[in-house]
């Protein structure tokens, strides 16, 4: 088995459970948060979406998902255009906020394809190319994608649990 259909099980698995964390929640339970300083479903999903989007786009030297195909619009966030989430004080993640899961499991799905179609054309050697110099080792593409697909678990790992702990309370 080529690494990359390691990668392309693994991103499709967060994708299934991306799905699971937000099917059939109304509102209302996407954008609880179990304290003043937690996380929401919708942030914590927009978040490692964003993050996917970012990091691959740029990896593959591709534009945005959230740009190319106006999900930032479709969003209507107050948040500067490429914010990622990354670092969002409490007053931030309580600006992501949905009225549907279907415009984040779409926004989602719609990085998951431009990520699987990056995927499928890599090459053992692709795997090896720098793509980030601002590091010491510098970062390799294979470095990358485990990173984006690691923090894209825990995330949806924490999606699940928020919605668990909103849906008891």
């Amino acid at each position: 088995m080529h690494a990359k259909d390691i990668l392309i099980d693994a991103y499709s698995r967060i994708q299934e459970e991306v799905h699971a964390a937000v099917g059939g929640l109304p509102p209302d339970v996407l954008n609880a948060r179990p304290s003043d300083d937690a996380n929401s479903v919708s942030w914590l999903v927009w978040h490692l979406t964003r993050v996917q989007d970012d990091h691959v786009a740029d990896a593959a030297g591709l534009e945005q998902v959230w740009l190319a195909q106006d999900w930032e619009k479709r969003f209507g966030l107050d948040l500067p255009r490429r914010d990622t989430g990354y670092g969002h004080s409490s007053a931030k993640v309580a600006k992501v906020r949905v009225d549907s899961g279907d415009l984040l499991t779409g926004y989602y799905d719609a990085v998951h394809e431009q990520t699987l179609e990056f995927l499928r054309g890599l090459t053992a050697k692709d795997f090896e190319r720098i793509v980030d110099e601002r590091w010491d080792p510098a970062v390799t593409l294979g470095v990358r994608l485990v990173s984006v697909l690691s923090d894209d678990l825990q995330h949806v790992g924490q999606a699940a649990y928020v919605r668990g702990l909103v849906q008891s309370a």
